[in-house]
């Protein structure tokens, strides 16, 4: 077995929050060969299992009791490739910006607007992470798992995951039931620069850039991403910490009464998504700071840890703004980051 096994083992340094906890075992798992024999380690028997991939969508308040399996399965293979498009496989412990940065420079397209999304390739179905007008399902053919259940290896389709905002399967209805192991791509060799974003289209008008490749996409995003977002090996943060809520067409419009320069998009026939960031900001939360935690002066959706404080700290200061949100809106908003 090439996977190594840690006891006791600190966390601050695998989460992009910084904030201090250990856990019972840690295993860094090298090879998909290896994840039976570690769920059937006597020593891990009767402990709750945690899967990590970069640490940049947890929270955790607390020493883990039990083992995380910290997946480090890094490959990218091409499976096939046409004159239009190329099927990729991408291991899931694979640095997420990594293969934007490889795929970008090869002319694949469907991903370049997830630049600089911290995280690993095997964390992006599970979030289904999303920026500047694109969400990484749009991309996913398959994605391989080893399921805990049956104990046998698995490929789920696209169509079998349940993708929808910020969310899948494997964080709903089968939350503890797949390791992942790999994601399937398919991405255009033709592909058109996706551009309808707000912020995307005042950046490159600003650097004329009228007909832009998927190199100056990838870019502006990555541009747009290091001005509005801490880094968090400098500043500790998980990135956006809340997702933006859905509300009623009636709801919105009411609210619009009140406060008439509040953004909307349309959701649906019904709904609305608002900003969680124009939310934040408003109820006067954007830039300010408690002891070691805040909230980031640039983007009201980031929460940072500034140093000396606990994922407890970090809780606290979440709730507060929760109920401050909900008294001046009556909307609620919902952390995107999973806490411990």
């Amino acid at each position: 077995m090439k996977s190594l096994i840690y006891e006791h083992h600190p966390l601050t340094d695998m989460t992009t929050f910084g904030v201090p906890a250990h856990a019972r075992f840690l295993v860094a798992l090298k090879q998909t060969d290896d994840i039976p024999y570690i769920l059937g380690d006597v020593r891990f028997a009767h402990m709750p299992i945690m899967i990590l991939g970069g640490g940049s969508n947890i929270l955790f308040t607390k020493d883990f009791e039990g083992c995380i399996i910290k997946n480090e399965i890094s490959y990218l293979d091409i499976l096939s490739e046409t004159d239009d498009h190329v099927i990729v496989s991408v291991g899931a412990g694979y640095d997420w910006h990594d293969f934007v940065m490889y795929a970008t420079e090869r002319g694949w397209g469907g991903v370049e607007n997830l630049a600089l999304i911290p995280g690993t390739v095997g964390a992006a179905p599970v979030q289904n992470i999303g920026a500047y007008g694109i969400e990484v399902a749009e991309t996913i053919v398959s994605i391989d798992v080893y399921n805990r259940v049956t104990g046998n290896y698995e490929e789920l389709l696209a169509s079998d995951c349940a993708f929808g905002y910020r969310t899948s399967i494997f964080k709903t209805t089968a939350r503890d039931t797949y390791i992942i192991t790999g994601v399937v791509f398919r991405l255009s060799k033709n592909a058109q620069p996706r551009t309808t974003y707000a912020a995307l289209v005042q950046y490159l008008d600003e650097q004329n850039i009228s007909h832009p490749s998927l190199i100056d996409i990838r870019d502006a995003v990555i541009a747009i991403r290091r001005s509005k977002l801490p880094d968090p090996r400098v500043l500790g943060n998980a990135g956006s910490f809340f997702k933006n809520p859905y509300i009623t067409q009636d709801a919105y419009h009411a609210l619009l009464a009140v406060y008439p320069d509040m953004p909307s998009f349309e959701a649906d026939a019904d709904h609305v998504k608002v900003p969680a960031a124009f939310l934040i900001d408003r109820a006067g939360w954007k830039g300010r700071r408690i002891g070691a935690v805040g909230v980031h002066d640039k983007q009201a959706l980031v929460i940072v840890h500034y140093g000396g404080g606990t994922g407890q700290d970090i809780v606290d200061l979440a709730h507060a703004i929760q109920a401050d949100v909900f008294e001046k809106y009556g909307i609620h908003i919902e952390p995107e980051v999973n806490v411990w």
